[in-house]
């Protein structure tokens, strides 16, 4: 087992260890049939090919997945998307909550997660073990974290991002040295005059990079690169989450450094970060770029014929693989993959999942002489602020919107939350309907 003097910044040295999320209630709708990290993104992707994609673009191609809740789907996709050739070290291997003879407990967090599953990692051969998790949305070459972290002999390296005031409030806050070695660390700090005691020397900036003119506070990312006998010597205990709990005393008795990321980076947590970091992805210029061929996204090849458009009309839209846009009008929204968009609709500020399969002419056929639409969206109906889940079916002449609604509603037919109408995976909104 090399020593701190001899380790070096191999990253075919790297474990990577993807955190598969809990029950994602903040998600909720999205998540009431599949985990957090199966939640499509961007028309064809899902949240989990992010995390997945950075480590394999950094040359770190032996992935755990641990996954617990709601987990078929998101197995599926992991199973289609990731295969390694029989000559590569390389693979991306789901680790399932299991109970066993000691143990009939779940996971019950983050540090307990990797805990149940010391058993097989301490019989892998590696020297750093990083921790990611897998709803996150950044493009991170962690080649570079690895590099500073060997260069200061750390026994942890958090990578921490530089937020404002009111975004420092719901994040753990880190403080630092001189020499980046994290010396206090404050989970969501909510008064001013604590906040006041993290901020970031403005005296630091130029040497850190930073521009801005405004007072800057170092967030915990949630993305922790531990040596392999400080991971196992961490985990020694009944503590459940790294953030709250093992974090904050490693801090206290060990070496742990910080590893500025400055780039975008967003915590699809909520409706209103997974609705909004999808829509600004039609903008001209994206704050994340899918088009970065240096460091592509990986997913599941499907196959898919290119999309056919008849005559609609299309603004700052992104329409995936498979879809036909008939005359219609799509602004400002993603169209997922196998997406169907009928004559005289409009689409605007709506994410649309797609499908995940045609219907044959026959199924068509029977839907219609039951007066039930088909997948997609029908003829001459209007869709504003919306989220619209996989094989919805959305009839002719509908309107979907959140205007003169409450900021949450549940309904047998749609939920709002954080003012977005979401259609829930499967739902059936009746021709003719105003929501």
């Amino acid at each position: 087992m090399p020593t701190t003097s001899d380790r070096v910044a191999d990253p075919s040295r790297v474990l990577t260890i993807i955190m598969g999320g809990g029950q994602g209630a903040r998600l909720f709708p999205l998540t009431r049939e599949r985990a957090k990290p199966a939640v499509p993104l961007a028309g064809k992707y899902r949240l989990v090919d992010i995390p997945i994609s950075n480590s394999i673009n950094s040359g770190m191609k032996r992935i755990y997945l641990l996954t617990q809740f709601l987990s078929a789907s998101l197995h599926r996709h992991v199973y289609a998307s990731f295969k390694f050739d029989q000559f590569s070290p390389g693979f991306v291997e789901i680790l399932a909550a299991e109970q066993t003879h000691t143990d009939t407990s779940w996971y019950q967090g983050t540090a307990d997660a990797v805990r149940k599953n010391l058993i097989h990692f301490r019989n892998a051969d590696f020297d750093y073990a990083l921790i990611l998790s897998g709803d996150q949305l950044y493009r991170m070459d962690f080649r570079k974290v690895l590099a500073q972290h060997v260069a200061a002999g750390a026994d942890l390296t958090i990578s921490t991002l530089p937020v404002v005031r009111h975004a420092a409030q719901s994040l753990g806050i880190m403080q630092s040295d001189a020499g980046r070695r994290i010396v206090r660390f404050e989970e969501k700090p909510k008064q001013d005059d604590l906040l006041d005691t993290l901020r970031l020397d403005r005296a630091t900036y130029g040497e850190l990079g930073i521009q801005e003119d405004q007072d800057l506070f170092l967030a915990s990312m949630g993305i922790y690169l531990f040596n392999r006998e400080i991971l196992f010597e961490l985990l020694d205990n009944d503590f459940a989450d790294f953030g709250k709990h093992i974090i904050p005393r490693a801090i206290q008795t060990h070496r742990v450094f910080s590893h500025l990321f400055q780039g975008y980076w967003e915590d699809i947590g909520t409706i209103r970060s997974f609705y909004e970091a999808n829509l600004d992805l039609t903008s001209e210029l994206p704050r994340f770029n899918f088009f970065d061929m240096s460091a592509p996204i990986f997913t599941r090849p499907r196959f898919l014929p290119a999309s056919k458009i008849n005559g609609a009309s299309i603004d700052h839209a992104i329409i995936s693989e498979g879809c036909i846009i008939s005359h219609c009008h799509v602004s400002n929204s993603v169209i997922g993959i196998r997406s169907l968009v009928d004559i005289g609709s409009h689409i605007t500020r709506t994410v649309v999942m797609g499908a995940d399969y045609y219907e044959s002419q026959e199924a068509i056929a029977a839907h219609a002489a039951a007066s039930r639409p088909r997948v997609g969206i029908g003829k001459y109906t209007r869709v504003d602020h919306a989220i619209i889940d996989k094989n919805a079916r959305i009839g002719d002449n509908c309107v979907i919107t959140p205007h003169g609604k409450p900021e949450t509603v549940d309904h047998p037919l749609y939920f709002v939350r954080d003012g977005i109408v979401i259609i829930p995976r499967d739902m059936v909104i009746p021709h003719g309907t105003v929501i």
